[in-house]
C-alpha cells in the first residue's frame, strides 16, 4: 500500500475531561458539581466510584504535560471544570479555580502544546442543577457569563474553543434514560434541555465574537445509524434514531430547523421554538468537533416507545470492552455526511479511541496491540475520508490517560497511558508509542 502522510499542518492531539482526570473537585474553593452528587447515589455508578482523585490531575498536572511532550503531542484537548470557576454557577468567581487553568495552559504553551479549551463536558455546577439544571432556561444565560469569564481570563493564550461536547449525551442519559445526571425520565423537559443547551452554546459563540480571538466551535458524538433491512418500517425507524443522534444538534445550527422526526417521537411533548431563538442558534462556529466511536443497525420495533427501533447485535464483528463494535468505516461516512449536508465546515475527530482489556504493566511496559489496530484502522479511514474532500484539520485520540469513565467507573481504560490509582503511577502503552510513531512521521506509519 502506498505510504500516505496527513496535511503538513494536520493537528494531532490528545484528549481529556475536568471530572474525569482531575480529582479534588473541592479544593481550594471550587463548589460541587452534578456529577459529585450523582457518584454518590447508590447504583448510579457500576463500580463505587467517584471522580474525588480520579487521575489526581489537578495536583499532579506538572507531569503530565511532561508526558504530552514525551508523547510529542501538537495539542491537548482538555475541559474547564465550571464550578471549579464559578462554585454557584454564577456570581463571583473563584480566582484560585482560575488560576490552576492559567498554569495549565501556560505549561502547555512553554512545551509547544496547543490547548484546545472545552467550557462545558457535562459537569453542571450541583447549584444550577439544584435550578433545574439545562430544563431551565436562565441555565444557558449562565453559560454564556460563564464562557465570556472564560474568554478574558485565557483568551490572551487559547486560541481555540469548543462550547459543549456532546449536548446529545447530556439530553439523552440525562433526560431520557436516567442514567446520568440529572437522573431524570422526562420527554416533556428532554426537548427543552436540548433546546437551552443549543441557546446556551449560541450566547457563548456571540460573546466569543465580541471579545474572543482565535476560533470556536461545537462538538457532536455521531454514530452512523445502518437498518437491518431494507423493508420500509426498518429505514423508517433507522430515519428516526438518525435524526434524534446525529441531527438533533446539528441541523438547527447548520440549518436553522430541528428534524421532522422530533416531533414523532416526542408527540405532544415536543414544542414549538419560537423563530427568533432558532436564528440565534445559527450563529456561525468556525469548527465542528467530531467524537466517533462505533455504528449502530436497527430495526423497527413497535412495542418500543418512543423511538420505536432496536438496535441488532452484529456477533461477528469485533467489540470493544464497552460492548461497542469496532467499525472504523463509520468515521468516514461520518466526515463525509457532515460535508454533504452541512457544507465545507472544518472538522476535528476531537475523540475517537477504545477501551480494551489491558494487563497490568510489566517492567515498565504494557502491550495494547487490539488498540494499536483501532487507532491504525481508524486514521486510515479518516485519511480516505480526507482525500474524498473532508475538511478534516486534526485528529485527538481519547484519551490521554485512563480515567474515571462516568457510570463505569474506573473499570473501563480507554488512556495511551496505564494509570495506577491507587499509586497514580502513569505506565505508557505501547499505544501510546504508536501513536509517538503516528505524529512523528505525520500519519505514514498507520500504512506500514
Amino acid at each position: 500500500m502506498e505510504k500516505l502522510q496527513f496535511p503538513a499542518d494536520f493537528v494531532w492531539g490528545a484528549a481529556t475531561s475536568a471530572y474525569q482526570i482531575e480529582g479534588s473537585p473541592l479544593a481550594d474553593g471550587a463548589g460541587p458539581s452534578n456529577w459529585h452528587r450523582f457518584c454518590r447515589v447508590p447504583g448510579a455508578i457500576l463500580t463505587g466510584d467517584t471522580g474525588d482523585i480520579a487521575c489526581d490531575h489537578y495536583r499532579r498536572w506538572a507531569d503530565d504535560v511532561k508526558l504530552m511532550k514525551e508523547l510529542g503531542l501538537k495539542a491537548y484537548r482538555f475541559s474547564i471544570a465550571w464550578s471549579r470557576i464559578l462554585p454557584h454557577g454564577h456570581g463571583k468567581q473563584n480566582e484560585k479555580g482560575l488560576d490552576f487553568y492559567r498554569s495549565l495552559v501556560d505549561a502547555l504553551i512553554a512545551n509547544g502544546i496547543e490547548p484546545f479549551v472545552t467550557l462545558h463536558h457535562w459537569d453542571l455546577p450541583m447549584a444550577l442543577d439544584d435550578l433545574g439544571g439545562w430544563a431551565n432556561r436562565d441555565t444557558a444565560h449562565w453559560f454564556a457569563d460563564y464562557a465570556h469569564l472564560m474568554f478574558r481570563a485565557l483568551g490572551d493564550r487559547v486560541r481555540y474553543w469548543t462550547t459543549l461536547n456532546e449536548p446529545w449525551v447530556m439530553v439523552d442519559a440525562g433526560y431520557v434514560h436516567g442514567v446520568h445526571p440529572p437522573g431524570l425520565q422526562s420527554l416533556e423537559k428532554a426537548p427543552l434541555a436540548a433546546h437551552n443547551l443549543l441557546l446556551g452554546h449560541a450566547q457563548a459563540v456571540q460573546a466569543f465574537r465580541a471579545d474572543g480571538k482565535g476560533q470556536i466551535g461545537l462538538v457532536v458524538n455521531l454514530e452512523p445509524k445502518y437498518a437491518a433491512s431494507n423493508e420500509p418500517e426498518d429505514l423508517a425507524a433507522m430515519a428516526r434514531v438518525h435524526a434524534y443522534m446525529n441531527r438533533q444538534f446539528l441541523d438547527p445550527v447548520f440549518l436553522g430547523a430541528y428534524p421532522d422526526e422530533l416531533e414523532e417521537i416526542f408527540g405532544r411533548d415536543w414544542p414549538r421554538f419560537p423563530d427568533n431563538e432558532l436564528r440565534l442558534i445559527q450563529e456561525p462556529i468556525d469548527f465542528l468537533g467530531i467524537n466517533y466511536y462505533t455504528r449502530s443497525v436497527v430495526r423497527s420495533a413497535p412495542s418500543s416507545p418512543p423511538f420505536f427501533a432496536s438496535p441488532v447485535p452484529q456477533p461477528d464483528a469485533e467489540h470493544t470492552e464497552l460492548d461497542w463494535e469496532v467499525f472504523p468505516a463509520g468515521l468516514k461516512s461520518c466526515l463525509l455526511w457532515v460535508k454533504r449536508r452541512y457544507g465545507d465546515i472544518p472538522l476535528y475527530i476531537t475523540e475517537n479511541g477504545a477501551a480494551f482489556s489491558d494487563p497490568e504493566p510489566k517492567n515498565g511496559q504494557l502491550d495494547d496491540p487490539r488498540r494499536i489496530d483501532y487507532f491504525r484502522t481508524h486514521l486510515r479511514a479518516a485519511h480516505e475520508a480526507l482525500q474524498q474532500g473532508a475538511n478534516l484539520k486534526g485528529y485527538f485520540a481519547w484519551s490521554l490517560l485512563d480515567n474515571f469513565e462516568w457510570t463505569f467507573g474506573f473499570s473501563k481504560r480507554f488512556g495511551l497511558i496505564h494509570v495506577d490509582y491507587s499509586s497514580q503511577k502513569r505506565t505508557p502503552k505501547a499505544s501510546a508509542s504508536f501513536y509517538r510513531q503516528v505524529i512523528a512521521s505525520n500519519g505514514e506509519v498507520i500504512w506500514d
